[in-house]
Protein backbone atom coordinates (compact mmCIF):
# COMPACT_ATOMS: atom_id res chain seq x y z
CA UNK A 1 0.00 0.00 0.00
CA UNK A 2 1.36 3.34 -0.50
CA UNK A 3 2.10 5.96 1.66
CA UNK A 4 -0.24 9.13 1.76
CA UNK A 5 0.55 12.90 2.66
CA UNK A 6 0.04 13.18 6.13
CA UNK A 7 -1.05 16.74 6.73
CA UNK A 8 -2.19 15.94 10.37
CA UNK A 9 -1.86 18.08 13.44
CA UNK A 10 -0.58 15.10 15.33
CA UNK A 11 -0.50 12.64 16.03
CA UNK A 12 1.66 13.32 12.95
CA UNK A 13 4.38 11.79 10.46
CA UNK A 14 7.35 10.44 11.55
CA UNK A 15 10.64 10.37 9.36
CA UNK A 16 10.10 7.65 7.10
CA UNK A 17 13.56 6.24 7.84
CA UNK A 18 13.20 6.58 11.64
CA UNK A 19 10.24 4.30 10.86
CA UNK A 20 11.79 1.72 9.01
CA UNK A 21 14.39 1.50 11.62
CA UNK A 22 11.65 0.73 14.40
CA UNK A 23 10.33 -1.73 11.75
CA UNK A 24 13.74 -3.09 11.56
CA UNK A 25 14.58 -2.82 15.29
CA UNK A 26 10.84 -4.22 16.55
CA UNK A 27 12.11 -7.53 17.54
CA UNK A 28 16.05 -7.26 18.29
CA UNK A 29 17.13 -4.02 19.55
CA UNK A 30 20.84 -3.41 18.84
CA UNK A 31 21.17 -7.69 19.83
CA UNK A 32 19.59 -7.71 23.20
CA UNK A 33 17.00 -10.10 21.57
CA UNK A 34 14.12 -8.26 22.54
CA UNK A 35 11.63 -5.13 21.80
CA UNK A 36 12.12 -2.22 23.32
CA UNK A 37 8.50 -1.69 24.12
CA UNK A 38 9.25 -5.19 26.25
CA UNK A 39 12.45 -4.59 28.19
CA UNK A 40 12.70 -3.06 31.78
CA UNK A 41 13.43 0.88 32.04
CA UNK A 42 15.95 0.18 34.69
CA UNK A 43 17.96 -2.32 32.22
CA UNK A 44 21.48 -0.91 30.98
CA UNK A 45 20.51 -1.15 27.55
CA UNK A 46 17.48 1.39 28.12
CA UNK A 47 19.38 3.44 30.14
CA UNK A 48 21.64 3.71 27.01
CA UNK A 49 18.52 4.79 25.06
CA UNK A 50 16.77 7.15 27.81
CA UNK A 51 20.30 8.58 28.61
CA UNK A 52 21.33 9.13 25.07
CA UNK A 53 17.94 10.56 23.58
CA UNK A 54 18.66 13.46 26.55
CA UNK A 55 22.11 14.07 25.53
CA UNK A 56 21.17 14.47 22.06
CA UNK A 57 18.36 16.90 22.93
CA UNK A 58 20.80 18.66 24.83
CA UNK A 59 23.29 18.95 21.56
CA UNK A 60 20.36 19.52 19.26
CA UNK A 61 18.28 22.19 20.84
CA UNK A 62 21.93 23.69 22.23
CA UNK A 63 20.89 23.82 26.16
CA UNK A 64 22.78 25.49 28.50
CA UNK A 65 23.95 23.31 31.52
CA UNK A 66 22.23 24.69 33.74
CA UNK A 67 18.80 23.45 32.08
CA UNK A 68 17.28 20.02 32.88
CA UNK A 69 15.75 18.01 30.08
CA UNK A 70 12.69 16.01 31.41
CA UNK A 71 10.99 13.40 30.06
CA UNK A 72 7.16 13.11 31.54
CA UNK A 73 3.68 11.63 30.61
CA UNK A 74 0.15 13.20 30.30
CA UNK A 75 0.62 15.21 27.11
CA UNK A 76 1.05 19.30 27.42
CA UNK A 77 -2.27 19.41 28.84
CA UNK A 78 -0.83 18.04 32.52
CA UNK A 79 1.32 20.73 32.62
CA UNK A 80 -1.51 23.19 32.32
CA UNK A 81 -1.36 22.01 35.77
CA UNK A 82 1.92 20.97 36.27
CA UNK A 83 3.07 24.86 35.60
CA UNK A 84 1.27 26.30 38.67
CA UNK A 85 1.89 23.58 40.76
CA UNK A 86 5.21 23.73 40.03
CA UNK A 87 5.95 27.40 40.37
CA UNK A 88 2.94 29.90 41.65
CA UNK A 89 4.46 29.37 45.44
CA UNK A 90 5.85 32.76 45.42
CA UNK A 91 4.16 35.70 45.04
CA UNK A 92 1.28 33.45 44.13
CA UNK A 93 0.78 35.51 40.79
CA UNK A 94 1.35 34.62 37.07
CA UNK A 95 0.64 36.28 33.42
CA UNK A 96 -0.87 34.41 30.71
CA UNK A 97 -1.10 35.53 27.14
CA UNK A 98 -3.85 34.08 25.64
CA UNK A 99 -3.92 33.62 21.86
CA UNK A 100 -5.78 30.22 20.97
CA UNK A 101 -7.49 27.30 22.11
CA UNK A 102 -4.44 25.53 24.11
CA UNK A 103 -3.55 29.11 25.81
CA UNK A 104 -6.89 29.58 26.72
CA UNK A 105 -7.22 26.11 28.22
CA UNK A 106 -3.67 26.81 29.85
CA UNK A 107 -5.26 30.18 31.42
CA UNK A 108 -8.23 28.54 32.87
CA UNK A 109 -6.59 25.61 34.58
CA UNK A 110 -3.94 28.06 35.99
CA UNK A 111 -6.94 30.13 37.75
CA UNK A 112 -7.23 27.43 40.50
CA UNK A 113 -4.06 27.67 41.69
CA UNK A 114 -2.93 31.46 42.28
CA UNK A 115 -4.32 34.92 40.87
CA UNK A 116 -4.22 34.70 37.16
CA UNK A 117 -3.86 37.72 34.98
CA UNK A 118 -4.35 37.95 31.19
CA UNK A 119 -2.09 39.99 30.05
CA UNK A 120 -3.33 40.04 26.47
CA UNK A 121 -5.67 38.07 24.06
CA UNK A 122 -6.24 38.14 20.37
CA UNK A 123 -9.31 36.12 21.16
CA UNK A 124 -11.43 39.52 19.51
CA UNK A 125 -9.17 39.17 16.41
CA UNK A 126 -10.70 35.36 15.91
CA UNK A 127 -6.92 34.25 17.00
CA UNK A 128 -5.68 35.54 13.86
CA UNK A 129 -2.64 37.25 15.16
CA UNK A 130 -0.90 37.28 18.29
CA UNK A 131 -1.59 40.78 20.35
CA UNK A 132 0.49 43.70 21.18
CA UNK A 133 1.66 43.71 24.42
CA UNK A 134 2.27 46.64 26.81
CA UNK A 135 5.22 45.32 29.37
CA UNK A 136 3.97 47.95 31.85
CA UNK A 137 1.46 46.03 32.73
CA UNK A 138 3.04 43.37 33.19
CA UNK A 139 2.70 42.04 36.26
CA UNK A 140 6.02 42.96 38.34
CA UNK A 141 6.25 39.78 41.11
CA UNK A 142 4.71 37.30 39.01
CA UNK A 143 6.23 33.62 39.42
CA UNK A 144 6.01 33.25 35.65
CA UNK A 145 4.74 34.74 32.18
CA UNK A 146 3.05 31.90 30.46
CA UNK A 147 2.59 31.76 26.53
CA UNK A 148 1.78 29.54 23.61
CA UNK A 149 4.46 29.58 21.27
CA UNK A 150 2.77 28.34 18.03
CA UNK A 151 -0.96 28.03 18.07
CA UNK A 152 -1.63 24.52 16.06
CA UNK A 153 -5.56 25.30 15.80
CA UNK A 154 -5.56 28.85 14.82
CA UNK A 155 -2.17 28.58 12.48
CA UNK A 156 0.05 31.47 14.07
CA UNK A 157 2.98 32.23 15.93
CA UNK A 158 4.84 34.46 18.12
CA UNK A 159 6.90 36.83 15.67
CA UNK A 160 8.95 38.05 18.67
CA UNK A 161 9.40 36.85 22.13
CA UNK A 162 8.16 39.17 25.13
CA UNK A 163 10.79 40.70 27.21
CA UNK A 164 9.64 39.85 30.43
CA UNK A 165 12.92 40.53 32.21
CA UNK A 166 13.21 38.95 35.37
CA UNK A 167 10.50 37.10 35.18
CA UNK A 168 10.29 33.32 34.04
CA UNK A 169 9.13 32.89 30.70
CA UNK A 170 6.90 29.51 30.17
CA UNK A 171 6.40 28.41 26.98
CA UNK A 172 4.16 25.76 25.40
CA UNK A 173 6.65 24.57 22.05
CA UNK A 174 4.20 21.73 21.53
CA UNK A 175 3.59 22.36 17.78
CA UNK A 176 6.65 24.19 17.14
CA UNK A 177 9.68 22.38 18.82
CA UNK A 178 12.66 21.64 17.16
CA UNK A 179 11.11 23.15 13.60
CA UNK A 180 14.41 26.22 14.27
CA UNK A 181 16.99 26.89 16.58
CA UNK A 182 15.58 28.41 19.70
CA UNK A 183 17.69 30.19 22.65
CA UNK A 184 16.86 28.08 25.52
CA UNK A 185 18.23 30.58 27.55
CA UNK A 186 15.41 33.33 27.14
CA UNK A 187 13.19 30.66 28.97
CA UNK A 188 12.69 29.22 32.26
CA UNK A 189 10.56 26.58 31.37
CA UNK A 190 9.94 25.41 27.75
CA UNK A 191 7.34 22.32 27.45
CA UNK A 192 5.98 20.51 24.43
CA UNK A 193 3.57 17.00 23.62
CA UNK A 194 5.73 14.94 21.24
CA UNK A 195 3.42 13.95 18.51
CA UNK A 196 3.96 16.61 16.35
CA UNK A 197 7.50 16.87 15.48
CA UNK A 198 9.38 14.53 17.84
CA UNK A 199 7.86 11.00 18.50
CA UNK A 200 4.48 9.30 18.74
CA UNK A 201 1.63 10.55 21.43
CA UNK A 202 2.67 9.84 25.34
CA UNK A 203 6.03 11.79 25.34
CA UNK A 204 6.14 15.20 27.28
CA UNK A 205 9.69 16.89 27.45
CA UNK A 206 10.12 19.71 29.44
CA UNK A 207 13.14 21.94 29.73
CA UNK A 208 13.59 23.66 33.07
CA UNK A 209 15.81 26.31 34.23
CA UNK A 210 17.64 24.53 37.40
CA UNK A 211 16.69 27.52 39.85
CA UNK A 212 12.86 26.61 39.11
CA UNK A 213 13.32 23.12 40.34
CA UNK A 214 12.08 22.75 44.21
CA UNK A 215 9.24 25.32 44.32
CA UNK A 216 6.50 22.67 44.10
CA UNK A 217 3.73 22.99 46.48
CA UNK A 218 3.67 20.66 49.14
CA UNK A 219 0.75 18.96 48.36
CA UNK A 220 1.88 18.34 44.71
CA UNK A 221 1.40 14.54 43.23
CA UNK A 222 4.83 13.33 43.39
CA UNK A 223 4.83 12.34 39.55
CA UNK A 224 4.41 15.80 38.80
CA UNK A 225 7.19 17.55 41.03
CA UNK A 226 9.82 18.31 38.40
CA UNK A 227 12.43 18.18 40.99
CA UNK A 228 11.36 14.39 41.78
CA UNK A 229 11.66 13.66 38.18
CA UNK A 230 14.90 15.75 37.64
CA UNK A 231 16.27 13.81 40.48
CA UNK A 232 15.42 10.22 39.30
CA UNK A 233 16.48 10.86 35.72
CA UNK A 234 13.18 10.61 34.51
CA UNK A 235 12.16 7.57 35.68
CA UNK A 236 10.42 8.12 39.02
CA UNK A 237 8.04 5.91 37.42
CA UNK A 238 8.10 3.62 34.43
CA UNK A 239 8.80 6.32 31.38
CA UNK A 240 7.15 6.03 27.71
CA UNK A 241 9.52 3.68 26.60
CA UNK A 242 8.70 3.56 22.95
CA UNK A 243 8.22 7.18 22.37
CA UNK A 244 11.72 8.35 24.30
CA UNK A 245 13.23 5.69 21.83
CA UNK A 246 11.65 7.11 18.77
CA UNK A 247 12.33 10.91 20.21
CA UNK A 248 16.08 9.38 20.50
CA UNK A 249 15.74 7.89 16.69
CA UNK A 250 14.08 11.10 15.44
CA UNK A 251 16.58 13.32 17.09
CA UNK A 252 19.75 11.63 15.24
CA UNK A 253 17.74 12.26 11.79
CA UNK A 254 17.66 15.78 12.22
CA UNK A 255 21.73 15.71 13.43
CA UNK A 256 22.42 13.76 10.24
CA UNK A 257 20.08 16.35 7.78
CA UNK A 258 22.17 19.08 9.66
CA UNK A 259 20.82 20.34 12.63
CA UNK A 260 17.96 22.69 13.59
CA UNK A 261 19.21 25.52 11.34
CA UNK A 262 19.44 23.38 8.39
CA UNK A 263 15.66 22.14 9.42
CA UNK A 264 14.45 25.91 9.95
CA UNK A 265 15.41 26.58 5.62
CA UNK A 266 13.50 23.30 4.66
CA UNK A 267 10.48 24.27 6.61
CA UNK A 268 10.69 28.08 5.64
CA UNK A 269 11.04 26.93 2.23
CA UNK A 270 8.14 24.01 2.38
CA UNK A 271 5.82 27.27 4.58
CA UNK A 272 6.30 29.73 1.57
CA UNK A 273 5.68 27.51 -1.51
CA UNK A 274 2.19 27.25 0.59
CA UNK A 275 1.48 30.52 1.69
CA UNK A 276 2.95 32.01 -1.71
CA UNK A 277 0.36 29.81 -3.64
CA UNK A 278 -2.73 30.86 -1.10
CA UNK A 279 -1.81 34.21 -1.63
CA UNK A 280 -2.11 34.44 -4.81
CA UNK A 281 -4.88 32.38 -5.39
CA UNK A 282 -8.86 33.71 -5.94
CA UNK A 283 -9.93 31.25 -4.22
CA UNK A 284 -7.90 29.99 -1.27
CA UNK A 285 -7.34 32.71 1.45
CA UNK A 286 -5.57 32.48 4.39
CA UNK A 287 -6.92 34.42 7.71
CA UNK A 288 -3.47 34.83 9.76
CA UNK A 289 -1.89 38.54 9.83
CA UNK A 290 1.12 38.06 8.07
CA UNK A 291 3.76 38.82 10.21
CA UNK A 292 1.92 36.10 12.94
CA UNK A 293 2.16 33.11 10.13
CA UNK A 294 3.04 29.93 11.50
CA UNK A 295 5.63 27.80 9.89
CA UNK A 296 4.26 24.63 10.43
CA UNK A 297 0.28 24.99 10.32
CA UNK A 298 -0.46 26.67 7.35
CA UNK A 299 -4.79 27.49 7.17
CA UNK A 300 -7.02 28.35 4.61
CA UNK A 301 -10.54 28.49 3.59
CA UNK A 302 -12.44 28.84 0.10
CA UNK A 303 -15.39 31.05 -0.07
CA UNK A 304 -18.21 28.63 1.09
CA UNK A 305 -18.09 25.60 3.55
CA UNK A 306 -19.58 23.41 0.64
CA UNK A 307 -16.53 24.08 -1.29
CA UNK A 308 -14.34 23.15 2.03
CA UNK A 309 -16.02 19.83 2.33
CA UNK A 310 -15.03 19.33 -1.37
CA UNK A 311 -11.56 19.90 -1.02
CA UNK A 312 -11.01 17.94 1.88
CA UNK A 313 -12.80 14.71 0.30
CA UNK A 314 -11.26 15.14 -3.23
CA UNK A 315 -7.86 15.54 -1.17
CA UNK A 316 -8.46 12.59 0.88
CA UNK A 317 -9.16 10.42 -2.20
CA UNK A 318 -5.94 11.63 -3.85
CA UNK A 319 -3.32 10.76 -0.99
CA UNK A 320 -3.78 14.35 0.83
CA UNK A 321 -5.02 13.25 4.43
CA UNK A 322 -6.14 14.87 7.39
CA UNK A 323 -6.35 18.53 6.02
CA UNK A 324 -9.76 19.45 7.44
CA UNK A 325 -9.54 22.40 10.22
CA UNK A 326 -10.52 21.87 13.50
CA UNK A 327 -13.63 21.69 14.73
CA UNK A 328 -14.06 24.93 16.30
CA UNK A 329 -12.34 27.15 12.98
CA UNK A 330 -13.24 24.95 10.39
CA UNK A 331 -11.52 25.19 6.53
CA UNK A 332 -8.47 23.45 6.11
CA UNK A 333 -5.43 22.96 8.06
CA UNK A 334 -2.41 21.86 6.32
CA UNK A 335 0.12 21.03 9.07
CA UNK A 336 4.07 20.59 7.42
CA UNK A 337 5.79 19.46 10.45
CA UNK A 338 9.53 18.56 10.02
CA UNK A 339 8.72 15.17 8.63
CA UNK A 340 6.84 16.62 5.92
CA UNK A 341 8.95 16.19 2.66
CA UNK A 342 9.07 19.29 0.43
CA UNK A 343 7.55 16.75 -2.17
CA UNK A 344 4.67 16.77 -0.19
CA UNK A 345 4.18 20.56 -0.06
CA UNK A 346 4.55 21.09 -4.12
CA UNK A 347 2.27 18.08 -4.53
CA UNK A 348 -0.23 19.86 -2.66
CA UNK A 349 0.07 23.42 -4.10
CA UNK A 350 -0.71 21.36 -7.72
CA UNK A 351 -3.46 19.50 -5.93
CA UNK A 352 -4.71 23.22 -5.00
CA UNK A 353 -4.00 24.55 -8.44
CA UNK A 354 -6.09 21.98 -10.26
CA UNK A 355 -9.05 22.36 -7.93
CA UNK A 356 -8.76 25.87 -8.14
CA UNK A 357 -9.66 25.32 -12.12
CA UNK A 358 -12.14 23.78 -11.23
CA UNK A 359 -14.10 25.09 -9.24
CA UNK A 360 -12.60 28.89 -9.44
Amino acid sequence: MARVYNFSAGPSMLPESVLNRAAAEALDYNGSGQSVMEMSHRSKVYEEIIFGAQRLFREVLDIPENYKVLFMQGGASLQFAGIPLNLLTGSGKADYVVTGQFANKAYQEAQKYGEIKLAATSKPQNFSEIPALDPSAFTADADYFYICHNNTIYGTKWPVLPNTGSVPLVADVSSSFLSEPMDVSKFGVLFGGAQKNIAPAGLTVLIVRDDLLGRARKDIPTVMDWKTVADNDSMYNTPPCWSIYICKLVLEWIRQLGGLAALQERNAYKAKLLYDFIDASALFRNPVRHDCRSMMNVTFVTPSDDLNAAFVKEAAAAGFVNLKGHRSVGGMRASIYNAMPVEGVEALVAFMKEFEKKNG
